[in-house]
């Protein structure tokens, strides 16, 4: 019988080994409670999602910072009392040798006003969005050394809670991406300027994180590849970013893109008609990084087929194939994924007519369809998505403010 590379084991760099080729990537839960803590909810999710024998399962958004939050229901995690909860999360996610990794993020200029009317950024430059985000105010560099210090704190948080690794977002326009996409970062001093000033922020906790878990402990970075926007982050400072992050020994690098403001991580494929053919957005770009450093990569978005999955992964273009979606629109992925060569992911049918509200609806839609699998309901792939901009706001607005 002809090896199937998706089923192979992968030893990242700090000797850790993934049991196989499928990561679910990070999509924010919202299911925290009040005091931004896991919830059965959450446990309930983790334990179904377990159950269906991904490698790797990566955490939806662990915020550093309560005050600056990506949604109302995020968890929070900067001191122990968070850590009993969580606990219970990381018992059911890591069984049957799964490994089970805390994404950790701030939100900067993309915290909502459900979460803070004064949020904090690189530069005083303000998210024009559905009038959902206040100006926020540029960082000082007590406040810039306090995100490093949150940063590294939640690390090891994580670690103490049973995570068996974490990821550091550096994408999607959130206060890392922030301080590398000139579009954002208008800095004059040490954080701004140059792509080696930008990046200052993000090298600093990779470097501590490290120091403070030490070499057998997984550290990953999630990168933009691009922002897909005229002025903002592109390939070259993408590739510099790459290289010192190969020097710093991280195990894992996702590639990704786009911003609240183009949201093609979420709502676009990726255009170049190469990619569109070959299914997965992002391998591009993957394969540019591949001829240039040896860090393993892990491409997210796109991927609908085992056999290309078993394509990509025997040419050696990436280690790990990442996904989102099919794990909230298929009950049972990636179980059968696994099983059958033959076996492709659908795309749940999504019809939105008002262009500048598409991406907050199918952000509903998808979270509602996360909730139905905490509660160990059907998916309903035909939801309506006006009842899913409906719920989004009504959840932002009870769990933000009352």
């Amino acid at each position: 019988m002809k090896a199937k590379p998706i089923l192979e084991e992968f030893e990242l760099p700090c000797g850790v080994t993934i049991k196989n080729r499928i990561a679910k990537a990070a999509m924010t839960e919202r299911l925290a409670n009040k005091k931004q803590e896991a919830t059965k909810a959450i446990v309930d999710l983790y334990q179904h999602w377990m159950s269906n024998g991904a490698g790797l399962l990566i955490s939806g958004n662990i915020m550093v910072d309560k005050r600056y939050k990506e949604a109302s229901a995020n968890i929070v995690l900067e001191d122990e009392s968070g850590i009993t909860s969580l606990q219970e999360v990381t018992k059911v996610a890591t069984q049957n040798n799964t490994q089970f990794w805390a994404q950790i993020n701030h939100a900067g200029r993309q915290s909502s006003i459900f979460s803070t009317f004064k949020p904090i950024a690189p530069s005083a430059i303000r998210l024009k969005k559905l009038m959902l985000f206040a100006k926020p105010k540029a960082m000082s560099l007590d406040e810039i050394k306090d995100v490093e210090n949150r940063f590294v704190n939640t690390a090891i948080l994580a670690e103490k809670a049973g995570f068996t690794g974490v990821q550091i977002h550096a994408a999607h326009g959130y206060l890392l991406s922030q301080f590398l996409s000139p579009k954002t970062n208008k800095r004059l001093d040490d954080y701004g300027g140059s792509i080696e000033n930008r990046a200052r922020l993000l090298f600093d906790i990779v470097k501590r994180v490290r120091e403070a878990l030490g070499s057998d402990f997984p550290i990953s970075v999630k990168l933009n590849s691009a922002d897909f926007q005229r002025g903002g982050f592109n390939e070259e400072d993408a590739m510099f970013v790459i290289k010192y992050l190969e020097k710093l020994k991280i195990d894992l690098l996702e590639i990704s893109g786009g911003t609240y403001e183009n949201i093609v991580f979420l709502t676009e494929r990726y255009e170049h008609e190469s990619t569109r053919k070959r299914e997965a957005y992002f391998l591009d770009f993957a394969k540019k990084i591949k001829s240039e450093t040896s860090l393993p990569i892990m491409v997210t978005g796109g991927f609908r087929s085992q056999q290309f999955c078993n394509e990509v992964l025997a040419n050696k273009e990436l280690e790990m194939i990442g996904f989102a979606r099919p794990f909230i629109t298929d009950q049972n992925f990636p179980k059968a994924f696994l099983e059958d060569e033959d076996y492709r992911v659908g795309d749940a049918t999504f019809d939105f007519k008002i262009k500048k509200m598409k991406d907050f609806a199918e952000a509903g839609f998808y979270d509602y369809q996360i909730h139905q699998l905490a509660k160990g309901k059907s998916l309903k792939p035909k939801y309506n998505p006006y009842l899913a901009v409906l719920r989004l706001t009504t959840n932002e607005l009870v769990k933000g403010w009352f």
